[in-house]
């Protein structure tokens, strides 16, 4: 059976290390890079084996992952990048998203949890947990998602959605007040079946909305 390729790429070298035990221990996986920062990977990415996974750490120095996810999918979009990493933040994760990130998981993810993530995003191309789609409520295993209807303002907080800005600077941005906004927030909840900004900004990225 062909394994899996995968890629680490952790500034702290222990857990880098130990993550590569663990993943070997899993079967149907092996790594064939490891990398210190995105530089390092861009370097291993001359000399050695493409893998089909980049696991991917969001804060290195010299070059993060998101730099780093935003250079594989202008170079190597065919390989599919997870995120793993401490922080759960909205901003980071939409912005992990719109650069490629076909999944999101914590450093404390259970192995199982992670195992089942690799092997979703190669046979599936996204991983979907909590973080990402958070308490959907659309019918697993949908081949489409249903044409949604929306009013131009509520098309434009979608795209204001998937920026860094504050929810107080997004109103500012449309010129309305935050109660307006609220508003518009809250219809796109129910149309799209999801209760925070990552659902919307996932939304807007699968379906082309937003230019990334």
């Amino acid at each position: 059976m062909t394994k899996i390729r995968i890629a680490l790429v952790d500034d702290h070298v222990i857990l880098r290390k130990s993550l590569a035990v663990l993943i070997g221990l899993l079967q149907d996986f092996e790594i064939v890079m490891e990398a210190g920062n995105g530089q390092d990977l861009i370097h291993e990415f001359k000399s050695n084996v493409i893998p089909d996974i980049v696991l991917l750490d969001i804060t290195m120095p010299v070059m993060d992952g998101v730099e780093t996810a935003w250079w594989l999918k202008q170079h190597h979009p065919d390989v599919k990048v997870m995120a793993l990493s401490m922080i759960k933040n909205d901003f980071i994760i939409i912005r992990m998203l719109k650069n490629g990130a076909r999944g999101y998981i914590l450093k404390d993810c259970e192995p199982n949890e992670l195992k089942a993530a690799l092997h979703q995003v190669y046979e599936k191309g996204f991983y979907y947990n909590e973080l990402i789609k958070p308490k959907m409520r659309a019918k697993e295993g949908e081949e489409e998602e249903p044409r949604i209807m929306f009013s131009e303002p509520e098309l434009n907080f979608l795209r204001w959605a998937c920026t860094e800005k504050t929810h107080k600077e997004i109103a500012e941005e449309m010129r309305l007040s935050p109660r307006t906004v609220d508003g518009y927030r809250d219809a796109l909840f129910k149309k799209l079946h999801v209760n925070t900004r990552v659902g919307i900004a996932l939304y807007a990225i699968k379906n082309g909305l937003v230019q990334i």
